[in-house]
């Protein structure tokens, strides 16, 4: 059994942060019914897509769940969600959302329907601004600070605070639940994705590094700020990132590439001590000047299975093309990937869980529901509607006929 087996979760989202964060409940057995308009929500054909318009990003962040399509624009639409969310049981009574609605499906209304609702809400700032990780990122300082020095700013492709705050809005999510196992009360518990990235910003000490000493963190290429880690280019044209952030990684780096005797006559002429972090950081520009001629009289055939061999902190660099083609911790020779059958799109690897429960299997992931594919079951099994009145809200345009 897995461990969030019986509970029921209804999610209304679009995007990242709350998709992904009812997948990851989903993947720990919870029953995770995502509602969404008739047509589809905001994120039904995001790109990257297939070249028939399926969406492999819907696709990607809706594994394991279910699906419901409801014309919300009517009045039986919108009852049939807040019976969802509202619908009685130990085990329900639990709303992710990051949809701003005012009046039927706000906090207020919804908890006159079940006083021990709780309600977990993502909204952009604080203040309910709008807000996406691509506006929050530049806001905050992170791509002036990334790149090589002179260069614009460089927004990272990734989502980075999206990801972390589905991460969130899951403990917050079963923090409050188990809250309510033990007081019996319900809650509205919010999360912005702004202070999401502000307090990261600060428990990284950046804020701090402002605040006390002054320093604006410059941008410095692919280097590992205050400590020692760098790019190379090899004699193959294949670039690596090697790094020795801890003593044994730094020590095993010198070691592998026999630079002890030229790195001591270095540190002297500097005045540095390369056994401190800081002082490798300092000297950085002299130490990859030092290294960078091995790696250039050397190949990625060369290089990889010496460092391997060794437990060298290293890297290649990839796209992503050739990460997926390279690299089996991509495929399903990982446990985690499974060749996934996903309707209306075909069989491609797809990961599960990257957690290893002790006391659970692993099971392969689920696929993605196709937009409303869950309707009726879930208008029979959870709100006990009869065939009858559900072939009528079909013939009225209110649900997805399926």
């Amino acid at each position: 059994m897995k461990p969030l087996a019986g509970l029921r979760v209804i999610e209304g989202s679009a995007f990242v942060a709350v998709p992904f964060a009812g997948m990851t409940l989903a993947e720990m057995g919870a029953d995770v019914i995502r509602f969404d308009r008739i047509q589809g929500g905001l994120d039904a054909r995001r790109w990257p897509v297939t070249a028939s318009g399926e969406s492999l990003f819907w696709a990607g962040l809706n594994k394991g769940k279910r699906s419901v399509a409801v014309d919300l624009s009517r009045p039986e639409g919108r009852e049939i969600v807040t019976a969802l969310i509202t619908a009685p049981g130990p085990d329900a009574g639990l709303f992710l959302t990051n949809l701003r609605v005012r009046g039927w499906m706000d906090y207020p209304a919804l908890v006159t329907q079940r006083p021990d609702l709780i309600m977990v809400s993502l909204t952009g700032t604080r203040r309910g601004e709008p807000a996406v990780d691509y506006t929050v990122n530049p806001g905050i300082g992170f791509p002036m600070a990334t790149g090589s020095p002179g260069s614009a700013p460089v927004a990272h492709v990734l989502p980075a605070f999206d990801c972390i705050a589905g991460q969130m809005l899951v403990g917050t999510l079963l923090a409050a639940e188990r809250l309510r196992l033990r007081n019996g009360r319900g809650q509205l518990a919010e999360l912005a994705l702004k202070d999401v990235a502000a307090a990261l910003l600060g428990h990284l000490g950046i804020i701090g590094e402002v605040a006390v000493n002054g320093v604006d963190r410059p941008k410095v290429g692919n280097a590992l700020y205050g400590a020692y880690g760098q790019d190379f280019l090899l004699a193959c044209g294949r670039r690596v990132m090697v790094v020795g952030l801890t003593d044994r990684q730094w020590r095993e780096l010198v070691r592998v590439l026999g630079m002890e005797a030229p790195l001591a006559e270095l540190a002297a002429r500097l005045g540095l001590d390369f056994a401190r972090e800081g002082d490798r950081w300092h000297g950085r520009e002299a130490i990859t000047a030092l290294f960078a001629p091995w790696f250039a009289a050397r190949r990625l055939e060369d290089v990889a299975p010496l460092f391997d061999a060794t437990g060298l902190t290293w890297s290649v660099f990839r796209s992503f093309a050739e990460a997926v083609r390279e690299d089996p911790d991509l495929s399903p020779d990982n446990p985690m990937f499974t060749l996934l059958d996903q309707p209306g799109i075909g069989p491609y690897p797809a990961p599960g869980s990257p957690v290893n429960w002790g006391a659970c299997p692993r099971t392969p992931p689920a696929p993605a529901p196709r937009l409303g594919q869950h309707t009726e079951a879930v208008l029979a099994d959870v709100l006990g509607l009869t065939t009858g009145q559900i072939g009528r809200l079909v013939a009225a345009g209110v649900v997805a006929a399926v």
